[in-house]
């Protein structure tokens, strides 16, 4: 990560990371994609542990175009804490502004500003270098505000002035601080709108895609990748160290 990478993330909460995949990357990961959903018929459809899922998925996981900068940003003690790949369908909208994080407790009530507990890479591959065509609207800044956006505006299109609608071709990594303000816009297009998501987050938080990672996924995987899914038996003392370091190839 550049220093300019890190002021623009410290500043807006997110990067942007143009032709972060290959066009074979792209086609590849579209196609997985596609056949994730080939079964679902929700204007708005979710997968999750999508890289167990699909084996074409898992080479995301640590891709250097962007998993260097996850490591700059967590250094070297984090997990991939789930997957997803979305699907928006052609000529839907499913606007909901919110921040990523747990309903159960959430992340802006651990300290302020909110820490960063989940880190997004969010990987196009439909074009979304038009306006309605399922494209990320975020507001930047938004991760250090103590203020929520107001709840009756998080069905709206357009809620804030310094709004940030992402324009950007197939193919684009969007990675970003789970204090961020977001929402889908509208996929006005005739094509489904379709992107994958690695989160990744300190070793001891909780999964939110799965239980437990499928362990025929684990024996296939690569040793990076297997520690990265966070499978590793309870140190006896585990606020005192022994959790097992990663096996960065550097």
């Amino acid at each position: 990560m550049t220093e300019d990478e890190r002021f623009m993330f410290e500043c807006f909460g997110y990067i942007i990371i143009e032709d972060a995949l290959s066009a074979a990357e792209i086609e590849a990961a579209l196609t997985a994609s596609k056949r994730l959903h080939a079964d679902t018929n929700d204007a708005w459809r979710q997968i999750g542990a999508c890289v167990e899922k699909e084996p074409e998925l898992a080479q995301f996981i640590d891709h250097p175009a962007v998993f260097p900068k996850v490591r700059q940003l967590y250094d070297d003690q984090f997990i991939l804490q789930s997957s997803w790949s979305t699907l928006q369908a052609a000529n839907s909208a499913s606007i909901g502004w919110h921040q990523d994080g747990s309903d159960v407790f959430e992340f802006r009530d651990v300290s302020y500003p909110p820490p960063l507990l989940q880190l997004r890479a969010s990987y196009s591959l439909t074009d979304q270098s038009r306006e309605f065509t399922g494209n990320m609207m975020m507001i930047p800044g938004s991760h250090r505000s103590p203020v929520r956006l107001p709840a009756d505006k998080r069905k709206q299109l357009t809620v804030s002035p310094i709004q940030h609608n992402i324009l950007c071709k197939a193919g684009t990594a969007l990675l970003f601080h789970n204090g961020v303000w977001h929402s889908p816009m509208p996929n006005h297009q005739d094509i489904d709108r379709h992107n994958i998501h690695y989160i990744y987050s300190p070793p001891w938080l909780r999964r939110s895609d799965r239980f437990a990672t499928d362990p025929e996924f684990l024996a296939q995987t690569t040793p990076l990748r297997r520690a990265l899914m966070g499978e590793y038996e309870r140190p006896a003392a585990p606020f005192g160290g022994g959790v097992p370091l990663i096996p960065f190839e550097d």
